[in-house]
């Protein structure tokens, strides 16, 4: 039937679970037509608003349409579309940020309710009712599993050799949770296909629609200072003998600087890498191409438009390259323990304790979301945090005297990079890491100011394993409020 036909089995307060991780894989036609319906509903006067759960971020056609018109009453686990981020951050949409990997086992708890609808791009059906993925895993099984409903959108965009790139492994829930059988990047363990009960699929929805990334920028100078940095520290890591010459399996977070991370490692001396990560880049896929990656794990692409339709035009060359699985496998604390990875995140701001703030601007204002970050930072063998020393030209310093929201403790930050230099964290005292991140990683605008907090607070703390001056740790922020900038 046509989107605008099987909207009618979603009504008002439905909360609908669909596909979708980082601009990938998510459904586009029954959204568009959805938030048609509900514009038309508001201008009659009506309030017509769901509930919507994904693996992560989506597209324009989803979380954007959606959030325009003020369709959404709440929103988990993840965002990043502009329109969301304003309804969140007005307080027009409620939002549970949480990480990616518990996602799945809390539905699976019965803890967020009932989910009434779920609404899965797949690329084909097979005759015996096999549900061919798209271009993500994400929560996809999870949704069609719980919902009571499914509506199917079988995109004819996606390339048909998308079949057999994914990984289905279902994990029990406890008391009945058995180890993941995964040992190294390359090994598959379930199904290529999802499956579905017949008697829950309400509606098929054809579609020819692409799936909707922003393009990355070409990494500039700072973002290739904070690449040579940290391939500097992997490198004396590698000569140490604390990690083999191909190193552990890398996670690379979304965006430039892990890019510039990804573009720098085509020029290092080390080969046969692996990944296990949560999104494939662009750098990912050119290391595939260049033979420096041997196999690229994870749950979703997350590629730019040109990336995206490079890929959908060769997808048969790299089907025994690139692995897509369910979110709670790909970000599976057990299995990234396991495997050692190296996890490389950025960051809004960090304190010079290292307490990492990755979500939030001034303490109140969501960006994004905490992402598969957390599921990777606590369990990695090198938690890696990566950022630019200052933002706004100069106006806020990324290193503050105490971060305005913590995302990840000092127990879980290992290792902090900007263009400045690098801070190894690890074995530190929080006053040898907050020498440490102050001389290495703090803009020299911002050193001076970040030394004289330190030393003052060491005087006048009621405590010297961690000082503070409680009046003035978070003055940089309130100055930054008033005056649009964080220098004194």
């Amino acid at each position: 039937m046509t989107a605008e036909e099987a909207i009618a089995f979603i009504k008002p307060g439905t909360t609908i679970g669909a596909s979708g991780f980082t601009g990938s894989g998510y459904p586009k036609a029954v959204p568009l037509a959805l938030a048609a319906k509900i514009k038309e509903e508001a201008d009659s006067g009506r309030t017509f608003r769901v509930n919507l759960w994904t693996g992560a971020s989506t597209g324009p056609e989803l979380d954007g349409a959606l959030a325009e018109v003020n369709g959404i009453e709440f929103r988990m686990p993840y965002q990043s579309d502009t329109h969301m981020r304003d309804r969140i951050n007005r307080g027009e949409a409620h939002y549970f940020d949480y990480h990616l990997s518990h996602s799945t086992p809390l539905v699976k708890s019965g803890a967020m309710g009932p989910l009434h609808t779920a609404v899965i791009e797949v690329t084909a059906i097979k005759s015996d009712g096999r549900l061919v993925p798209s271009s993500s895993a994400g929560n996809n099984q999870a949704w069609l599993d719980a919902a009571e409903q499914v509506i199917l959108e079988v995109n004819s965009w996606q390339n048909a050799d998308l079949e057999g790139m994914h990984d289905f492994y279902t994990i029990a829930p406890p008391p009945n949770t058995q180890p993941i059988p995964i040992m190294k990047a390359d090994d598959r363990i379930g199904s290529p296909y999802m499956t579905v009960d017949p008697s829950k699929v309400v509606a098929v929805v054809e579609t020819h629609i692409p799936d909707r990334n922003a393009p990355f920028s070409d990494p500039g100078e700072v973002e290739m200072k904070i690449a040579a940095n940290l391939l500097d520290f992997l490198s004396h890591e590698v000569k140490m003998g604390r990690m083999p010459e191909n190193l552990f399996p890398l996670q690379s977070g979304v965006g430039n600087i892990a890019n510039a991370v990804l573009c720098g490692l085509m020029d290092s001396p080390f080969e046969n890498m692996t990944s296990y990560t949560e999104v494939i880049q662009d750098g990912m896929i050119n290391l595939l191409k260049a033979g420096k990656l041997r196999m690229a794990s994870a749950t979703a692409f997350s590629l730019s438009p040109d990336m995206a339709k490079y890929i959908n035009d060769h997808m048969h060359e790299f089907q025994d390259k690139m692995i897509l699985r369910p979110q709670d496998v790909s970000n599976n604390p057990e299995v990234i323990r396991r495997l050692g990875c190296i996890a490389m995140n950025s960051l809004i701001e960090t304190d010079i304790y290292g307490n990492v703030n990755s979500t939030h601007v001034m303490g109140s204002r969501v960006m994004n979301g905490i992402g598969g970050s957390g599921d990777f930072a606590r369990s990695a063998s090198i938690s890696v945090f990566m950022t630019p020393s200052t933002a706004k030209g100069g106006a806020i310093s990324a290193i503050v005297p105490q971060a305005c929201h913590v995302d990840h403790g000092s127990q879980d930050v290992r290792v902090i990079v900007t263009e400045q230099g690098l801070a190894d964290l690890r074995g530190l005292s929080p006053k040898q890491r907050a020498e440490t991140i102050i001389r290495n990683c703090a803009h020299p605008d911002y050193r001076p100011a970040l030394l004289d907090y330190y030393k003052r607070a060491r005087d006048v703390s009621v405590g010297q394993h961690t000082p503070v001056i409680l009046d003035e740790a978070l003055s940089w922020h309130s100055r930054f409020v008033k005056a649009g900038s964080m220098r004194a």
